[in-house]
Formats: structure tokens, C-alpha cells, sequence
């Protein structure tokens, strides 16, 4: 959904061309078997101290979001895992282009929340990463590898240090931070601020005579006058 809300807000930017977005590595949980036991409804109810019951509508309301964003999300039915390895893949498509690495990113949301597919397993993990244009070969060299585990750990020491503690969390121009699916309306909020902050109005000129303000590659001129 943050995604969604964030790509909305992106489409609004009036400098989306000079944006690009990079996908960094953070996990819920590092110490997660490849496949959890048990259902999501059970999961959450034990990590947040609810029941059963509870947890179950609070899936449900997370999937009546979605939809709103247009998205088919069935929470109570994901199944669960270590998504190290597909942390790593996304490193490997960035390596590449930052667009391939954006394509695995939807890609792996896809096939996780609306496919309720286990994308904590290799062979998952293979197929959808060769459905957005990886080589098969390379793929399963680095799932049988530790390729790209060093990037994945120094994504998410980059992430404690800025603060972040859960997902999505996004940072802009590495001075604002957006945690959590915030609405489109903020983000674009944020990255006009951004923008602003980057590209600062200069002024240039002396009283009585021409003047001109400037900000990135365009100045509008002007001449005083009594």
C-alpha cells in the first residue's frame, strides 16, 4: 500500500523525472524460518498479544485498505518466511538497473500478498525472478551463494541508524523520512520539501537595478524600478 500511495504522489511530483527510487533491504525478522508454521491470523495474534479472533479483523481491515489502492490482498493466507534470499535478489537486479530492481520489488509484493505465493523459497524465488528479466543461471548462483548477503546487512545497519524499525519506510534525499503507507498527499508534501530544500531560490543583484532569481536551471529577470 505504501508503495501505491507513494508512486500516486510521485506521479503528481512536478520534478518525478529527476526522482529515482532505489529499493533497500529490511527484514521483520532476520531469525524467521524459510516457512512459518502455523497460520498469519496465528502469527499475529501471538506477536502482539491479541486473539485470534482479533487478529483476523485486523487482517481484514489491512485488506479493505488495500483494495482501496486497488490491490487483492487475502493477509489471513500469505504464507510467512525468511526473506533474506530475496532481499539478496533485489541487489542482484539492482546491479543491473535500478529499474530491473524496482520490477523484482512489484514483482515479489505481487506474488506475496495477492498470489499468496512463498517467496522465501528457491524455487519461488527463481521463477519470479526470471518472469522480470533475470538470467536463471544467475539467479541460482546467488541463492546457492552468500552473494550480496554484505549489501543486504550495511541496507539494513543504514536503516537502524536512520531510524527505521519497521516498513514501508521511506527517505527522501536523505533528509525526510515517511514511515509507515502515510496518504499520497504527504508523500508529495514531503517531496516537494525535499525538492525545495535541494534546489534553493537564489537571488542575484544589487538594489536599483536587475535582478533575477534562480532555482535549478531557470532564473526569471527583472528590473527595478521608482
Amino acid at each position: 500500500m505504501g508503495k501505491r500511495r507513494f508512486e500516486a504522489a510521485l506521479a503528481r511530483f512536478e520534478h518525478a523525472g529527476e526522482v529515482e527510487v532505489v529499493w533497500r533491504s529490511f527484514e521483520l525478522d532476520p531469525r524467521a524460518p524459510l516457512r512459518r508454521s502455523g497460520t498469519m491470523v496465528e502469527h499475529l495474534a501471538t506477536k502482539y498479544g491479541m486473539t485470534v479472533s482479533e487478529a483476523g479483523q485486523r487482517l481484514e481491515s489491512l485488506n479493505e485498505l488495500a483494495a482501496g489502492e486497488g490491490l487483492r490482498y487475502d493477509l489471513a493466507n500469505t504464507k510467512g518466511g525468511n526473506t533474506f534470499a530475496a532481499h539478496r535478489l533485489i541487489h542482484l537486479a539492482n546491479s543491473e538497473s535500478i529499474e530491473l530492481g524496482g520490477r523484482l520489488k512489484e514483482a515479489l509484493l505481487h506474488a506475496y500478498f495477492e498470489e499468496l505465493r512463498p517467496v522465501s523459497e528457491p524455487e519461488e524465488l527463481i521463477d519470479i525472478a526470471v518472469g522480470v528479466g533475470l538470467d536463471r543461471d544467475e539467479v541460482g548462483e546467488v541463492l546457492a551463494s552468500d552473494r550480496f548477503a554484505d549489501e543486504v546487512r550495511a541496507d539494513e545497519r543504514e536503516a537502524a541508524e536512520l531510524g527505521c524499525t519497521g516498513v514501508p519506510f521511506f527517505v527522501i534525499d536523505r533528509a525526510f523520512a515517511v514511515p509507515g503507507a502515510q496518504d499520497s498527499e504527504t508523500f508529495l508534501v514531503t517531496l516537494r520539501r525535499a525538492w525545495e530544500r535541494s534546489h534553493p531560490v537564489e537571488v542575484v543583484g544589487a538594489a536599483g537595478g536587475s535582478v533575477s532569481a534562480c532555482e535549478g536551471d531557470a532564473c526569471a529577470i527583472w528590473r527595478e524600478s521608482k
